[in-house]
């Protein structure tokens, strides 16, 4: 009996690991940025993504203070406009989530649009939301690696389903 419990339980580990590998690969993480929050745009967005058939597994809405904006874009910290973005997503309230979705990164990646807005296509977040590329609406991730690794700058496992 002892053994058959035991084999029972590798399986489900088995099956939950590849579950979440699964998962893993299908998810992209985004945020909402200050500038379309404050122009009232959180719902028009999120009703986009929706649309476009992805499932929201994580979200919040915060207010990043500078340090964590300085954190989250570190990647930047060389470039010319890395305070300035600093500054720009310290200024106000932001919605971080977690997207999940077969080719979840590419597809988003192709909801959202080119970060320059006037270079967008009809149809975008971008081309509809965003003001210019400073103020672009939203951030989407620009691989699996940091679809990960910035969906867990925001979220613990407990928050992510």
């Amino acid at each position: 009996m002892n053994v058959q419990i035991s084999v029972m339980l590798n399986v489900i580990w088995y099956y939950l690991c590849a579950l979440k590998t699964t998962q893993m690969t299908n998810r992209t993480f985004t945020m909402i940025k200050p500038d379309a929050t404050k122009n009232g745009h959180t719902g028009g967005i999120l009703e986009m993504i929706n649309k476009a058939g992805f499932r929201i597994v994580a979200m919040k809405m915060t207010h990043l203070s500078k340090e964590k904006a300085g954190e989250f874009y570190a990647v930047h910290k060389e470039r010319p406009f890395y305070g300035e973005l600093v500054e720009f997503m310290s200024r106000g309230p932001i919605t971080a989530a977690i997207l999940e979705k077969d080719n979840a990164v590419e597809d988003f990646r192709n909801l959202i649009g080119a970060t320059n807005p006037a270079n967008a296509e009809e149809g975008t977040i971008r081309k509809k939301y965003a003001t210019s590329i400073g103020e672009n609406a939203v951030h989407g991730s620009d691989s699996d690696e940091n679809a990960t690794i910035e969906g867990d700058f925001f979220f613990s496992k407990l928050e992510q389903f």
